[in-house]
């Protein structure tokens, strides 16, 4: 048994940082689908679109986190229809906060209820509060054509299983 003490915990999120340049993070998103498009947020300081959606905090379960996301995000309530995928992804970024540092990520992936409608109340912040959100809708039958993460959901929201599936990507 390894023993670690050297961490830092970031906020209240389930995150934390070793010493030696790697990081976890529990983090819960919606896939939010409305007439033929899903849901992605993107900001000017970056490059890619990405799902809504952000840490989990202590002693909150990973569904709460996601409608606390959502209407954070969104400013809708969208209620869950049922857990779809858990990633494991393991990453290494060039830039930004993470740079050089050796990512661990579990990702919660919950589909939300269908309200029939593409309208948002409003736009979030990102995580650091510097730059603001856009609420981006990219057609499903054209993902293929975004930079939008998780890559997986190209294929797999085209024919979304019926029970949750464990996915594990590395881009290290």
């Amino acid at each position: 048994m390894k023993t670690v003490n050297s961490v830092e915990m970031i906020s209240n999120d389930i995150c934390f940082q070793t010493k030696d340049k790697r990081r976890f993070r529990l983090r819960a998103a919606a896939i939010i689908i409305e007439n033929g498009a899903v849901l992605f947020a993107t900001n000017d300081a970056e490059d890619y679109y990405y799902t809504i959606g952000g840490g989990v905090e202590l002693g909150e379960t990973a569904e709460d986190a996601v409608r606390r996301e959502v209407k954070e995000e969104t400013g809708v309530d969208y209620q869950i229809e049922r857990l779809a995928f858990i990633q494991e992804n393991f990453f290494k970024r060039d830039d930004g906060e993470l740079k050089d540092l050796a990512c661990h990520e579990v990702t919660f992936y919950f589909l939300m209820k269908s309200r029939g409608t593409r309208q948002l109340n409003s736009h979030g912040k990102t995580a650091n509060n510097t730059t603001e959100e856009k609420m981006v809708w990219l057609p499903l039958d054209r993902l293929s054509e975004y930079n939008a993460y998780p890559f997986f959901f190209r294929e797999k929201l085209k024919n979304l299983p019926p029970y949750p599936e464990h996915i594990i990507t590395r881009q290290d």
